[in-house]
């Protein structure tokens, strides 16, 4: 019995992984890409692995963040043309993209000792650059905890601040809505941009946020102020309020709003209009399995749209499974309630 109950939980798995993981490699991951290409959608490949603990597997982390760069930048490059993905009013936007997590490239990444992290960190991070920039690709800085937000937004703003980086790659990071102080950052991010001319606009991903129990819950047992918002609708106001302010800073960023909410997409898509904005201006985000149906009704309507899809085995995806289990059972989450068949009204009033 144990054997057979055994193996049915491992094909229970092993489902729901297909469900959000396209493929364990780069390679294997292409059809998935092309498929979503041919049907007006644009990918970002997530290469699954979080918080190395040797200089070993950071190592083999930015290797294979350099193979899939240049894997799919060849397989791409015989995609048939799609102006709506191409081309925004700042320019061209590669058709190769992917994420990175700084965790990843450094088994140094600590709070007390935040410097020591990013200088490691930054000599795996700078070969990826300059091979995106060789590629014509883009690399999207992922964030993950708050423990390691501030090293990774100053390595960031340092790296892509470099002579050596202004001219490309295309790049972006992710600015996650569920933190309190997340208009703070913004603010920081915004007046980076003043300083600094990049022949391509930072790309920002705005996000609700991944990692709300475990900030909630370490804040508690430390005894420390919760650092997120801790009731939904407070976090759904603020996104709409970092949306406005990215939509007002156009051209010296690239908005990417991340969302399964169909409130907080038509607000954007209607905010960005309000202010004279055209559509192909506003990038849509969905995560591969939770957003399907979205991404294809937005794709249908002419919108960019962008599926952000892991890649990697079941092991090193376990963390994100967790989370998007997380996400997608939560009883406030907008899929969970439509599910349940909330009327729409419900569900589109304002927060």
């Amino acid at each position: 019995a144990r054997a057979a109950v055994g193996a049915a939980a491992a094909a229970g798995v092993k489902h729901m992984a297909h469900r959000f993981i396209v493929g364990e490699t780069p390679q294997s991951a292409l059809r998935v890409l092309r498929g979503l290409w041919n049907h007006g959608v644009a990918s970002s490949v997530d290469l699954l692995g979080e918080a190395t603990v040797t200089a070993r597997e950071a190592d083999r982390y930015a290797d294979r963040c350099t193979d899939a760069l240049e894997q799919i930048a060849a397989a791409s490059a015989r995609w048939p043309t799609r102006p709506e993905l191409e081309r925004d009013s700042a320019g061209p936007i590669p058709r190769t993209n992917v994420s990175v997590k700084v965790s990843a490239l450094t088994p140094l990444l600590r709070p007390d000792a935040p410097e020591l992290g990013k200088q490691d960190a930054a000599q795996r991070l700078r070969p990826l650059l300059r091979g995106a920039a060789a590629l014509g690709a883009h690399v999207h800085i992922d964030m993950e905890s708050l423990d390691s937000r501030e090293a990774v937004l100053d390595l960031v703003l340092e790296l892509l601040g470099e002579r050596e980086f202004r001219s490309g790659p295309s790049a972006g990071m992710v600015l996650q809505a569920y933190l309190r102080d997340s208009p703070d950052q913004l603010t920081r991010i915004l007046d980076w941009t003043e300083g600094v001319e990049r022949a391509s606009p930072l790309t920002v991903r705005l996000v609700k946020g991944a990692y709300w129990d475990h900030e909630l819950v370490e804040a508690r047992q430390e005894g420390w102020p919760v650092p997120v918002f801790e009731v939904k609708a407070d976090c759904d106001r603020n996104f709409e309020q970092l949306t406005r302010t990215l939509l007002d800073a156009r051209g010296r960023v690239r908005v990417a709003i991340a969302s399964h909410n169909l409130r907080s997409v038509s607000h954007a898509i209607a905010y960005n209009r309000a202010i004279g904005g055209e559509d192909r201006d506003l990038e849509l985000q969905v995560l591969r399995g939770l957003g399907d149906e979205l991404q294809d009704a937005l794709a249908t309507r002419g919108f960019r749209v962008r599926t952000y899809c892991p890649v990697g085995d079941l092991v090193a995806g376990m963390a994100y499974l967790v989370r998007r289990l997380l996400e997608n059972t939560s009883n406030d989450s907008f899929l969970m309630r439509m599910s349940d068949g909330a009327p729409l009204d419900q569900l589109l009033a304002p927060p």
